[in-house]
């Protein structure tokens, strides 16, 4: 089975999902995915191949799901570089609208996503979402050594929405609270809505007024009339 309902805190972004690559050449620091996976972090980061597919079953699968949409990608980022090369992503996107659904990406591939807004433009009911962590590129570096700087992934968001693309950010992990909530006022242009969340598993997370972040991140979102959602283990602060 390619197309699956994700569970625990995956579950929150979507409810069905589809994983195009195995591994992820981004390189972060916070990935959940090895873990996840049962995989050594440093071959999950250093090794990745495309999925193979049977395209009959996975017909099947697209066409039991007509009318919904598929989260691209929770184990993998859609647009990592090796994307460049093989061009699957798109073929899937295609593959997936052909068959009546629509597509929720979520990446941090920046200017490597923007060659199927073409596609996404087209369908009412896609969206466009973008990681968003940190807007000091020295940080982004650290942390997220492969992935597109954080100004590039804004530009992408951008791209999109003067396209009449729905777009998204993600603002999970939050590693530097003052950071995040600064992200959420620089695009605010351009960004549909947000999620958020916490982060989890570091040490560093215990030092962090969850609750306080909680509160001026929904303030920051009510001030802007911007739709969000605050993941569940960040929402029980709140209680």
């Amino acid at each position: 089975m390619y197309i699956y309902q994700p569970n625990g805190r995956a579950g929150e972004y979507g409810n069905l999902a589809l994983n195009i690559y195995s591994g992820c050449s981004h390189g972060c620091k916070y990935c959940y995915v090895p873990a996840a996976t049962f995989k050594k972090r440093d071959e999950f980061h250093s090794h990745q191949t495309a999925r193979k597919f049977d395209e009959r079953h996975l017909d099947k699968e697209l066409d039991r799901h007509k009318g919904q949409t598929i989260f691209l990608c929770f184990t993998c980022d859609p647009y990592q570089p090796l994307d460049e090369k093989l061009g699957l992503t798109r073929e899937m996107i295609q593959r997936i609208m052909a068959h009546g659904l629509s597509v929720n990406i979520l990446t941090k591939g920046g200017p490597r996503s923007r060659r199927d807004f073409d596609l996404l433009k087209n369908d009412p009911l896609s969206k466009y979402g973008a990681t968003l962590t940190f807007h000091d590129a020295s940080d982004s570096i650290e942390w997220e050594p492969g992935a597109a700087l954080p100004e590039e992934r804004m530009e992408a968001l951008k791209e999109a929405h003067s396209m009449g693309i729905a777009t998204w950010a993600s603002l999970e992990p939050v590693i530097d609270t003052a950071q995040s909530l600064e992200l959420i006022s620089q695009t605010k242009d351009f960004v549909d809505g947000y999620k958020i969340g916490k982060l989890n598993h570091l040490e560093i997370a215990k030092k962090t007024d969850w609750k306080l972040f909680a509160q001026k991140a929904v303030a920051l979102c009510q001030l802007y009339r911007k739709p969000f959602i605050l993941k569940k283990d960040l929402a029980a602060f709140l209680l």
